[in-house]
This record gives C-alpha cells, sequence and structure tokens, in this order.
C-alpha cells in the first residue's frame, strides 16, 4: 500500500514501541484514549461481525462492517479504525470513494478525498485475521482465552475492558462512542461446539463440519461489552417478572456444572429484584439477561455476563469484607449483574471517569444485602470493605489516553456513596436518585461532572466537595474532637478546602465541622458516639 503522508498521523516507530512510565502519556495513547479529529465527525450506528477462531493455531478471522453517521461537515477526512498488533486488516472495502488505506500499528487509517455532509450515512467493511494477545491472567489484563474444560474440550474467549476490543476485532474503540442500533455478531464454530454473544440467539446454521451461531444486540452496548464464547456449552431458561413484564433469563454452563449452575443462579431473581428496587427496571429487557460460564472469574459483558467463580459464595469463597456477610452471596452474580445498571446502562465517556462504573457497582453489593438480607448486615459489609482500600491515587485518572485511576474506585468509591446517603439521611430520596440516574442517562455514556451535578442537583446538597475530597485526592477527612461533658469540641483536618460534610452524632444531632475548632453543647453528657457509617476518621485530642 502507498504510504499516507501525514507526519501528525503517524508516530514514528520508537513512540509506537517505546515503555514509559507511569504518567508519562505518548501520542499512541492519545490517539486510543481521545475523541481524535479522525474520530469526531463520525458517529457508530451498528457493527455487523463475525469472529472464527481456531483452538490448534491460536487464531480467529472474521470481518466487521460498521454502519456510521456524519455528524458534522468535512472535508477529505481521514477515518481511524482501531486494530492493535498483531491482528492485521486483509482488505478495507467503504461505502465512500477511498483515496488510500494502511494499516500502521495499532490502527488503520483511511483517507477519503470528498466532502462529507452532516446526516450522511455509510459503511466501512473491514476483513480481518491473525494471532490476538493472549491473555496471562484474564480478567485482569485483558486477552484472548484457548484453553479447555474439565473434559479437555476446547474453551475459548476474551476479555478486554482496559486493553480495548481493538485486540481482536476493527472498531472505533473508544467508550463515548457505542453503537447506537446494537450489534449482530456470527460466531463460527466446529459443529461440536457452542458460539455465544450478547444479546438473543437468532439464527444457527451448520454448514459441513461448522456451526454458525448468530446473536443480535438492540441496544446501545460499550464496545469492551462485545464477546464471543466458545465452548461445550448447554443451555437452560427461566423468566424474571420485573417492572417492564416478563424478562427471559439465559444461562449457559458447561454441562458437567448444569446441576450446580441451577441451583447457584437461583440467587438470580432475588438479585434481579433487589437492583429493580434501587436502580429501575434492568436496562436490557429487549436482549435478555444471560450468565455464560467462562474461563475466567467474570466481566460485566452486557446482556451476557461472564460467571467463572466455581459455584460457590463470596469471592471465590473468600469474603472481601471480612464480616462473614459477604459469604451470603455470590460475588459475581451479583456485582457483575450491578454492572448492568452501572457500567453498560450508564457508561463512562472516558476511561479516567471509571469509578461511574466501580463505584456504585462496588455499593450494588450492599444495597443487595440490604434488600436481600437486612440494613445491618449491609452496613457491616459497608464499613468492613474499607480495609481494602490502599489511597494511593485519586481514583479519577487522567482523561484523553486510556487511563484508569486506583482500584479505590472499587471500595472507597462505594465508601464515598455511603457517606453521601448517610448526609441525605433520607434512603426514599436516596433511592429515587439512583433510580433517576438510571432513568435519566438511559443508554447513554456520561462524564464524571454530570453524575455529580446530577445528585447534588436532586438531593438539594451540593456534595462538590465531597466529590472533590473522595474522587480527586487520596486524603480521608479526619474529624478531630474534644469532649468534657456536655461541650464538644471538633474540627476537620486532611480535607479540600471548603469541604461541606455535616456529622450526624449520637443518632440525632448535626454538626458541621470546618478547619476551624467550633464548640456544640450536647444533649447529654455521656461519651460520644460517632456514626461509623461515614468514612471519616474520627480521632480524640486533648
Amino acid at each position: 500500500m502507498k504510504k499516507l503522508s501525514y507526519t501528525l498521523l503517524f508516530a514514528s516507530a520508537l513512540v509506537f514501541g517505546q515503555t514509559y512510565e507511569r504518567d508519562t502519556y505518548t501520542v499512541l495513547d492519545t490517539l486510543k484514549g481521545s475523541d481524535t479529529k479522525f474520530r469526531n465527525f463520525w458517529d457508530v450506528k451498528k457493527y455487523d461481525l463475525s469472529v472464527e477462531p481456531d483452538f490448534a493455531q491460536k487464531s480467529i478471522k472474521g470481518n466487521n462492517m460498521i454502519s456510521f453517521e456524519i455528524i458534522k461537515d468535512v472535508v477529505n477526512p481521514t477515518f481511524q479504525i482501531d486494530l492493535q498488533q498483531p491482528m492485521k486488516a486483509d482488505k478495507v472495502e467503504a461505502g465512500f470513494p477511498v483515496a488510500d488505506y494502511r494499516q500502521d500499528g495499532d490502527f488503520i487509517w483511511i483517507k477519503s478525498n470528498k466532502t462529507f455532509k452532516k446526516g450522511e450515512k455509510y459503511t466501512i467493511d473491514i476483513t480481518y485475521s491473525g494471532n490476538p494477545v493472549i491473555a496471562k491472567r484474564a480478567p485482569w489484563d485483558g486477552g484472548w482465552v484457548f484453553t479447555k474444560d474439565e473434559k479437555g474440550n476446547p474453551w475459548m474467549s476474551v476479555a478486554d475492558e482496559g486493553i480495548g476490543a481493538s485486540i481482536w476485532l476493527p472498531l472505533k474503540d473508544i467508550w463515548s462512542d457505542e453503537p447506537d442500533n446494537g450489534v449482530i455478531m456470527k460466531i463460527i464454530t466446529p459443529k461440536d461446539l457452542v458460539g455465544i454473544g450478547n444479546g438473543r440467539l437468532t439464527d444457527k446454521k451448520t454448514n459441513g463440519d461448522k456451526t454458525t451461531y448468530t446473536w443480535e444486540v438492540k441496544n446501545p452496548i460499550n464496545p469492551y461489552s462485545i464477546i464471543p464464547n466458545i465452548g461445550k456449552y448447554v443451555n437452560f431458561k427461566d423468566t424474571f417478572n420485573g417492572e417492564k413484564g416478563k424478562l427471559a433469563l439465559d444461562y449457559w454452563v458447561m454441562d458437567y456444572n448444569l446441576d450446580k449452575a441451577k441451583k447457584q443462579f437461583q440467587q438470580v431473581k432475588p438479585m434481579l429484584s433487589a437492583f429493580e428496587y434501587w436502580f429501575g427496571p434492568y436496562p436490557f429487557y429487549e436482549d435478555s439477561y444471560k450468565l455464560v460460564e467462562s474461563p475466567y472469574l467474570g466481566m460485566e459483558h452486557q446482556s451476557s455476563v461472564a460467571y467463572g467463580n466455581g459455584y460457590q459464595n463470596g469471592y471465590l469463597g473468600r469474603d472481601l469484607s471480612d464480616t462473614g456477610v459477604g459469604l451470603s452471596w455470590d460475588f459475581i452474580i451479583i456485582h457483575e449483574s450491578g454492572h448492568e445498571w452501572f457500567a453498560n446502562n450508564i457508561t463512562a465517556k472516558d476511561q479516567a471517569d471509571m469509578w461511574i462504573h466501580e463505584s456504585f457497582t462496588n455499593y450494588s453489593e450492599v444495597l443487595f444485602t440490604e434488600r436481600y438480607m437486612d440494613k445491618k448486615s449491609a452496613e457491616l459489609y459497608a464499613m468492613g470493605i474499607r480495609k481494602i482500600i490502599a489511597n494511593d491515587v485519586p481514583i479519577i485518572g487522567k482523561y484523553g489516553v486510556r487511563n484508569e485511576g486506583s482500584r479505590d474506585m472499587y471500595p472507597k468509591g462505594a465508601s464515598m456513596l455511603h457517606t453521601i446517603r448517610q448526609v441525605i439521611n433520607n434512603d426514599e430520596k436516596f433511592r429515587q436518585i439512583l433510580r433517576g440516574l438510571n432513568k435519566d442517562f438511559y443508554h447513554q455514556t456520561v462524564t464524571t461532572q454530570q453524575v455529580e451535578d446530577y445528585i447534588s442537583r436532586k438531593a438539594g446538597i451540593d456534595f462538590s466537595g465531597v466529590f472533590n475530597q473522595y474522587l480527586r485526592t487520596t486524603k480521608v477527612p479526619v474529624l478531630e474532637y474534644s469532649q468534657k461533658g456536655e461541650e464538644l469540641k471538633f474540627r476537620y483536618t486532611e480535607i479540600v478546602k471548603g469541604l461541606k460534610l455535616p456529622v450526624r452524632i449520637d443518632g440525632e444531632q448535626t454538626i458541621n465541622p470546618t478547619e476551624e475548632w467550633q464548640t456544640v453543647k450536647l444533649k447529654k453528657g455521656s461519651p460520644i458516639i460517632f456514626n461509623q457509617n461515614y468514612y471519616i476518621n474520627y480521632k480524640k485530642v486533648q
């Protein structure tokens, strides 16, 4: 292929190959993580793709037809399609004149000498093949998994939230642009295996020694949720009578785990009932709810939740809170399904805002416990998971470079939400805020600022300082105090400027600490009892 002469487009091999320290970013990071001028003029409407894995060769091949709409006038543009090495684009065709295209590093660049007008619709069709990145520790590092089940049958899948779906599929690999009209995915397998995709199975055809399974997603879907699973699966079904009617429940597991699955997956209906109570209707009734046994621990793949927790309660049999509460339910069923609301229904535009996915979903474990068990157990669990918090770096990452913040986005983010709930001090209002988020941002991509503003507005309380404190610093507020009978002196340290975080004491009196010492008269002179549900450190001083 003739090379394109765009110095801005193509970084040197040194840049594309270099390693770099944390917080040092390159042109490559910006191209992957931001809405570049090669992405911002077109909006993906649908992916129509096929994938055929070869277990012996650890390779895949297929094609993806990208349907899109032009969203602003542009002259002689270059389109950026993401496809990470060592995958190759074998053929590129488009529904518009292509002046040239080339694959450079992790991108396919398609140049057109044409004027595009807002509202016009086109397609780009890419045939691809290669040996994709193999995961060493899925789902944490990302990549394809080629393994065998307990009976020695091939078992294949992929997990790619952090690294991106473009490790195997040519697409627009940015969280802010989901295919509005969903996905059609054809999975081509040996005829003795089964291919499971997102959404609903619409067709199955066997031709010779191969079978093609066609799955359709009708709703928008984040790119990293588009996942094929191939193995010796068996299926059983159920229905859930939910807020929007009958929801189809679809379960795909290894044949030797069928009895275990039928027992363990009984937790699904109580989970759905609890989450519909707190968050509103399951967001994807048209696409069904599905659990798919996976060759790794789990992931929140939309309408196709990956399950690999060994059919046991807790997190691989452990209680992450060390309170005993977390052994009352299956962590992966609860947590990964909670993502159907926060991550899949409401998706962060930028990976730096991944707390929107993980903080709310980590807190969904608390909310499920409250509904499934009782509030005391839920609060015990909420306080127990704080021991995991590292306070290493801020929860919000660097924007525009595919950077995540601290893993504290899980327990610390949940602790922040639990603290906000204490300040609101009205569980029904808090519940309506959660339901409102899922209704008002239904099937949308959002920013942190949108979520912050929404919660403050609906609560009628300015939580901007609280969000700054817990999301953008590693400091935990310290409430220093001293008590002499009915007199209480107090102040905050380790806080952002102007933090407004009132605290209820003795279950009935509210104080409003600042950085300055204050004194209040208590209703009684017995030793003060602080509410431990706030994520605050209390320090008694002389």
